[in-house]
């Protein structure tokens, strides 16, 4: 069994006991001893979802209020006359079979994929490279629309995706360390509340389970969760 740090040691014995309402969960995830860098902090919910039924297999994108702390490089499959407008919000290359054609020899220097609707008939040639990675464009996360323009600045600004894993449950990045306080608890209450709305209508019994937050070398701290009622 591999031995504890001396931080880990520390941290697990910081650790609260118990679920915290949002705003002292964070002031306890702030208060465990730190590495040098500017830790992510990520969100897990624990969803009961029953992921062999696809419609709860849930997968979207949320712009949080206060951002996640970091950029995100983006492409653009698009008409030639959309191009120069998405590489000017922000895409790091916009185009169309070109693009596809670089993409297929091996580029892969990106981290989102954005297409127009009319492009996806070129883009499916992509289907094996992207697919694998989790890079295939798909109107279930916003990153198949006409839209392309609007959709690149929200991406390359740190537009957060969400997907269930196997078991049912969603990760997903709310921020950096650094990051005040109360604007943790904004974007973590805002990812909840985005979930909540997001629940299937097949789904029975308890949806949200549990949810924890914690830095990328923390432990989780839990966060005490209401149902609240969600509105069509």
């Amino acid at each position: 069994m591999a031995r504890l740090s001396k931080r880990s040691r520390a941290n697990l014995a910081l650790k609260p006991s118990s679920a915290l309402p949002a705003a002292e969960a964070v002031a306890a995830l702030k208060k465990f001893q730190a590495p040098k860098f500017d830790q992510t902090v990520n969100v897990v919910m624990f969803l009961g979802l029953d992921t062999k039924q696809a419609e709860q297999n849930l997968r979207g994108s949320v712009s949080l209020p206060k951002g996640i702390g970091k950029s995100k490089r983006v492409v653009a499959f698009c008409p030639s006359d959309v191009a120069k407008d998405a590489i000017a919000a922000g895409a790091v290359k916009a185009g169309g079979e070109e693009l596809v054609a670089e993409i297929d020899g091996g580029w892969m220097e990106f981290d989102v994929a954005i297409a127009s609707t009319d492009m996806m008939r070129v883009v499916s040639k992509l289907g094996k490279s992207l697919g694998l990675k989790g890079l295939m464009p798909s109107p279930k996360n916003g990153t198949v629309t006409p839209q392309v323009v609007q959709a690149v600045k929200e991406f390359a600004a740190g537009k957060v995706e969400y997907r269930t894993d196997k078991e049912g449950n969603i990760h997903a990045v709310i921020g950096k360390m650094s990051f005040a306080e109360r604007d943790l608890v904004e974007n973590l209450e805002h990812f909840i509340h985005t979930i909540e709305r997001a629940r299937p209508t097949t789904v029975k019994g308890t949806y949200i389970k549990k949810v924890s937050i914690s830095g990328a070398m923390t432990p989780g701290v839990q966060v005490f969760y209401v149902p609240e009622a969600v509105t069509a």
